[in-house]
């Protein structure tokens, strides 16, 4: 089974002989669903080239703190900081441990880990002496103690032809300890999500319909996050622009919104969080033909009913401790709206997000969206990608879980 790690890793590369294995190690991070930044320490270059891991990661390679250009820019540590989910730091030398432990910070990496308020990873690598070097057990020693994680290192043949413990842990054993922190552990693991995607299709005949703009992206993301957090998956998804690219639990197709409502009410029992993000249409044709109209026999007039209302039978048949999560589209950014639609739906909770604004609503990849709650407080969030929204969700939905 391939490790999923789908997070933002800064990774730090330090000046040892083992920095050759950071090329393996970014490409197993990127492979495993990482986004990776890479900050290198000077003496980093005399082992590794930043155009290596620049390509490999896709991002630019940082070192310095200013641009020695002259062009007066620098590089913002914090900003870094606060956009990693990890720090991981490998090779981690004996040196940047040392530094590390007394709090020193001569340099870009330095800057970072005295930033960084995410989890931070070292993965020691030196020679045996200086590993078993009690200088560098008490500054090792120190970083656990203030939460820092060491992985490795590992016994094997040494760049002094020495044996014994020093040597970095492979690329995948630190990417499968960093999942372990960040993914592992999620409250979400072995749940049961119940997952609506895309929109619904009303016939008219069997050649047209009434339908909605929109893809299907959102509620793709969020199946894809809550898989990854090891969530028992069943995706219940209309006419879909966009695939989902990872295996879940299971999979149900519908086409009409009465289609999706006998889904969901055959799957919500076993549903421990339920989050209905597809687009239902609220009308469909009330009297669809069973073949093609031709164009001298249509009707000037389209007549149209309701169709029913699935996210209120879901708020209304809501077990006790199940979550229910609806999401409302506006074309306004009215959020009494989307409080409105809350409190008469029985949700747990509401992705509000509107029309208004750019980059947000249907056929995007990125979304706006605010996060309202029943106790009426609410998150608004950036524009962001809808694969960052998923994420805030799903840890939102966490959160929920664990204080329940």
């Amino acid at each position: 089974m391939s490790i999923s790690l789908p997070r933002r890793v800064l990774l730090g590369v330090t000046g040892g002989i083992a920095a050759y294995k950071s090329a393996e190690l970014v490409r197993a991070l990127v492979k495993a669903g990482a986004e990776v930044r890479v900050v290198m320490t000077p003496s980093a270059h005399d082992f590794i080239t930043p155009l290596t891991l620049a390509t490999l990661s896709r991002n630019e390679v940082l070192t310095d703190l200013v641009d020695r250009s002259g062009a007066g820019i620098w590089n913002d540590h914090v900003a870094l900081a606060r956009w990693a989910d990890a720090l991981l730091i490998a090779p981690a030398t004996a040196n940047t441990l040392a530094k590390m432990a007394q709090g020193l910070c001569d340099d870009l990496l330095l800057a970072c880990f005295l930033s960084a308020a995410c989890p931070v990873f070292v993965a020691p690598a030196m020679d045996l002496e200086m590993y078993r070097d009690p200088a560098t057990k008490r500054n090792l020693d120190i970083l656990k103690e203030r939460g820092v994680r060491a992985i490795g290192p590992e016994s094997g043949e040494l760049a002094s032809g020495l044996k014994g413990e020093g040597r970095m842990s492979e690329p995948a054993a630190i990417v499968a300890a960093v999942r372990e922190v960040l993914v592992g552990n999620s409250a979400l693991s072995g749940k049961r999500l119940l997952v609506t995607a895309g929109p619904t299709q009303e016939a008219i005949d069997p050649v047209r319909y009434i339908g909605n703009r929109s893809s299907g992206k959102m509620g793709i993301a969020i199946a894809r996050e809550a898989a990854r957090r090891g969530a028992r998956v069943t995706l219940i998804a209309g006419p879909l622009l966009v695939e989902l690219d990872m295996p879940i639990e299971e999979r149900i197709d519908v086409e009409s919104a009465a289609e999706m409502a006998e889904a969901c009410k055959q799957q919500h029992d076993a549903a421990d969080v339920v989050i209905m993000a597809a687009a239902v249409a609220d009308l469909r044709p009330t009297d669809p033909a069973d073949r093609k109209i031709k164009k001298s026999e249509a009707k000037e007039v389209l007549t149209l009913e309701p169709t029913e209302d699935i996210l209120a039978w879901m708020g209304a048949h809501k077990r006790k401790n199940e979550l229910l999560v609806g999401f409302a589209l506006e074309t306004a950014a009215d959020k009494e709206l989307g409080r409105e639609k809350m409190r008469r739906k029985q949700l747990d909770l509401l992705v509000f997000n509107s029309l208004a604004d750019a980059g947000a609503g249907f056929g995007h990849d990125t979304n706006k969206v605010t996060f309202l709650f029943p106790d009426n407080t609410e998150e608004e969030l950036p524009l962001m990608s809808k694969q960052d929204v998923a994420r805030r969700l799903l840890d939102r939905i966490e959160e929920r879980i664990v204080h329940a």
